[in-house]
């Protein structure tokens, strides 16, 4: 985030480039009627001019320079310079009267996470929010938000409602997150063949599994974002497809435990290989959801992370200790605490036991 500081003068007023060409007329000794004759216009159209209602158009600005003798160019900049300068004091107005749309982003947060620079300046803070969605103004943001809500899978905690002006925000950051990383073109087959290799990066730690997993994603098409949940956002994982070739797997951490971000990962990769690039998946209680389609992928993601054959084996011939956990964790070259966490799903194991089996994350 930007910490630079620079003095900066908007005027609420700007001199229209006519009172220049008054200034002119007044020391040429020249009035309005003879420069209308002069330049064959009417005199009606010279005092508009003037008076800042008509433009000094670039082949009116060639004409002064033969009558009054001042260069076209000098014309032509103080137009461009006035009329910019009058749509931003317009434009300061207009945005003066929707700063209470402020209110409904989570800035703060924003801030906090170093996704936006703080301004003390509330309009100046509207068109750093503004900028930070890509809208001109807060009119355009229900399209904003259709346009992120109708088009993303996302995996929700259905224990609570979301607020969904901070989960857009949370979703564009992913977005822009996913604009950086470059991706080869999608092949469905090349991402199949590295999820084995993705399915080892459950016993690194994240300074390794991080960066390689998003390495390894984009050789295949698909960016993978990390980042941090807002507040009222209670989302874990989310996929979109930003072009034809190119999909978008985001990442919150909101649990903590490895056996949750994993399971999310591959719960979005579920999403990517087995459904369309237009399909809408969103589970839980406020928008419509598809329970078969999220139940594939909850499918998808158990057994790739643990296959049926072998789990159900585990489960129908061993108790649920330490150890045990830990060898069968071994034979499937997972961390044991997504096993704990399959376990307590399955309603094998209380929520209460092995945890400290799990890994725990906190953001950096």
């Amino acid at each position: 985030m930007s910490k630079s500081i620079s003095n900066q003068y908007d005027p609420d007023y700007v001199s229209p480039p006519g009172e220049t060409l008054q200034e002119t007329l007044q020391t040429l000794g020249m009035s309005q009627a003879s420069l209308a004759d002069r330049t064959g216009r009417s005199l009606k159209m010279i005092n508009e001019i003037i008076k800042g209602k008509a433009p000094i158009t670039p082949k009116m600005a060639l004409e002064l320079e033969r009558v009054v003798a001042v260069p076209a160019t000098l014309w032509n900049n103080r137009e461009k310079f006035y009329r910019e300068s009058v749509a931003r004091i317009e434009e300061q107005k207009r945005l003066e009267s929707f700063i209470s749309w402020l209110d409904k982003i989570p800035v703060r947060a924003m801030v906090k996470n170093g996704w936006v620079d703080s301004h003390n300046n509330k309009v100046e803070q509207l068109k750093e929010m503004l900028k930070f969605f890509g809208i001109a103004s807060p009119d355009q943001w229900p399209a904003a938000m259709q346009a992120y809500l109708g088009n993303v899978a996302f995996r929700r905690s259905q224990a609570y409602d979301s607020d969904f002006e901070a989960l857009v925000s949370w979703l564009r950051k992913g977005e822009l997150e996913a604009k950086r990383i470059h991706c080869e073109p999608y092949e469905p087959a090349k991402f199949r063949s590295i999820l084995s290799r993705v399915r080892l990066l459950t016993l690194e730690p994240p300074e390794v599994f991080q960066s390689e997993l998003v390495k390894l994603c984009a050789l295949c098409g698909v960016a993978v974002a990390f980042i941090p949940e807002l507040p009222k956002t209670r989302v874990s994982g989310a996929t979109r497809w930003l072009t034809p070739k190119k999909a978008l797997i985001q990442l919150s951490l909101r649990y903590k435990t490895d056996d949750h971000l994993w399971f999310s990962f591959f719960h979005e990769v579920g999403h990517i290989i087995t459904h369309g690039k237009r399909e809408v998946f969103i589970e839980g209680t406020q928008l419509a959801m598809d329970e078969t389609k999220e139940e594939e992928a909850n499918i998808f993601a158990a057994n790739i992370l643990m296959p049926k054959k072998e789990y159900l084996n585990f489960t129908s011939r061993y108790t649920f200790n330490k150890a045990n956990i830990r060898e069968f964790a071994s034979q499937m070259h997972i961390s044991p605490g997504i096993v704990v966490g399959r376990l307590q799903h399955d309603n094998l194991l209380p929520m209460t036991h092995c945890n400290d089996l799990k890994v725990r994350f906190e953001w950096a």
